[in-house]
């Protein structure tokens, strides 16, 4: 689950997090749109979390993640729903974002490509580090 508001549209779900910050962004929907666009679901924007495949579903919960611009983003198996292109370009993302704003991602992966763009990578094994490596 996604936990997107099923009555909301993923415009209304990504501009969500904007009504509870302060001070109040002067364009949320302005804001949401942008990182819809930037999660590659422009062309979704209106349409109700039913009506979005498991993959955009996700993309919209990521969205709404990123939208207050948070400095530390925890994300388990972000990819883990999309398509190879989808999940190219969101690990595309994700690193523009670290590098343009300084944002922080600590992520959580059984997927070897994502750490493939991570600059430090840790192993664990029932609760254990192994080891770590640079990425």
């Amino acid at each position: 689950s996604h936990n997107l508001v099923p009555t909301l549209t993923a415009l209304e779900n990504v501009a969500l997090p904007l009504r509870y910050v302060r001070p109040r962004p002067k364009d949320p929907y302005g804001q949401a749109k942008a990182m819809l666009e930037a999660v590659g679901l422009a062309d979704r924007m209106h349409h109700l979390p039913g009506q979005l495949s498991g993959g955009q579903q996700q993309r919209v919960a990521i969205a709404r993640a990123l939208v207050n611009n948070p400095a530390l983003v925890l994300a388990d198996e972000p990819t883990g729903s999309l398509d190879s292109q989808s999940a190219r370009a969101l690990l595309r993302l994700m690193r523009r974002l670290c590098q343009e704003r300084g944002q922080t991602f600590v992520v959580v992966t059984h997927d070897p490509v994502v750490g493939q763009v991570c600059d430090r990578i840790y192993h664990m094994v029932d609760g254990r580090v192994l080891n770590t490596a640079a990425g």
